[in-house]
């Protein structure tokens, strides 16, 4: 199989060397429909937030470069 090929459809999502079984198809093709309708939250801004991304993102704090795990 050359880079540019896409997977073998058996084995998207299954551990290298290792194909899926019907079931667990079903259940990655389920998961995949109900992450393509999922709607995204409307929360509204947060009031006195940090600016830019989320600062939990990493499971941790970061404020002025110095982060602290929680």
């Amino acid at each position: 199989m050359a880079a540019s090929d896409p997977p073998d459809s058996d084995s998207l999502g299954a551990a290298p060397g290792k194909t899926l079984t019907p079931a667990a198809r079903r259940a990655l093709d389920e998961a995949a429909e109900r992450r393509a309708n999922a709607k995204p939250l409307e929360l509204p801004p947060e009031d006195g937030g940090q600016a830019g991304p989320e600062p939990t993102r990493y499971g941790d704090w970061e404020k002025n470069g110095v982060a602290s795990d929680f």
